[in-house]
């Protein structure tokens, strides 16, 4: 698992054997495919990877392996290699389910396509389910036919709907840096947050099925569940919203490449 380079992992291993929760309270979902030295979808390398993530995690099993980012895979290898892979850990009792994640949202059709129905159980799709792009929405009633559920994440856009702003490695284009400043700028005046908006706006789709977004302090925990209660009980701020989706209105689902180009 890349993550923290397995970091994530063992520490998250360490944590759930301390709190002795029941297995079947909670769900755990890794990744496999990307490692420290690089991209490996090869069969006998996902197959490894998942007794290497079992160890550190402390777990007999996961519920979700996903290959990580197959945009940057062959993906004919994807699916005739890795997903049989998978299919043969699902069979073993190690993994759950099946997912799949990535970027372009095209790399999901072309895999899904030619697996057999039912393979692939879930989709991880990123950067397409915010204020700025909802791209994701167009490819749900597709998704849908196909039985597979959707994991949206970072409905911030890694840090563009946020007060402090993107890193400086965001590969967003300048014109996009440029809108979600003054989106930002925008909210401050009316005493608005647009991190807090962000994720209202992504947690109304009640056809995705999770929204994942990266925390790290407790602070920024009970301000998303905060978020999210709020939402429940009182809706959307429809009218920011539609004030922010004005803003955006030029670059709206404006993306960045991502991955090798498939042949």
């Amino acid at each position: 698992m890349y993550y923290g380079g397995t970091l994530s992992e063992k520490v998250l291993g360490k944590t759930l054997k301390a709190l002795n929760v029941p297995r079947n309270e909670y769900i755990v979902s890794t990744k496999c495919g990307r490692y420290a030295e690089g991209f490996d979808f090869s069969a006998e390398r996902v197959t490894n990877s998942i007794d290497e993530s079992l160890a550190r995690l402390q777990l007999d099993y996961v519920d979700i392996l996903q290959c990580h980012d197959i945009e940057f895979g062959n993906l004919d290898q994807i699916v005739n290699e890795t997903i049989p892979a998978l299919q043969k850990l699902k069979e073993a009792g190690k993994i759950r389910f099946i997912g799949i994640t990535g970027l372009p949202l095209e790399v999901f059709t072309y895999v899904l396509d030619r697996v057999p129905p039912g393979t692939v159980d879930v989709i991880l799709s990123y950067c397409h389910y915010s204020v700025n792009d909802s791209t994701l929405d167009d490819l749900i009633p597709y998704l849908k036919s196909k039985g597979v559920g959707v994991i949206s994440a970072s409905p911030l856009a890694m840090g563009l709907l946020t007060e402090a702003g993107p890193p400086e490695w965001h590969p967003a284009s300048s014109e996009l840096k440029s809108a979600s400043q003054a989106a930002a700028a925008f909210c401050q005046k009316k005493g608005k947050n647009i991190s807090k908006l962000a994720m209202q706006y992504s947690l109304s789709n009640k056809d995705i099925s999770s929204v994942l977004v990266g925390m790290n302090s407790v602070k920024q925990v009970e301000e998303n569940v905060a978020a999210a209660i709020e939402l429940a009980n009182n809706g959307k701020d429809e009218e920011t919203l539609s004030e922010l989706e004005a803003i955006f209105k030029p670059v709206k689902n404006q993306t960045w490449p991502s991955g090798i180009q498939q042949s």
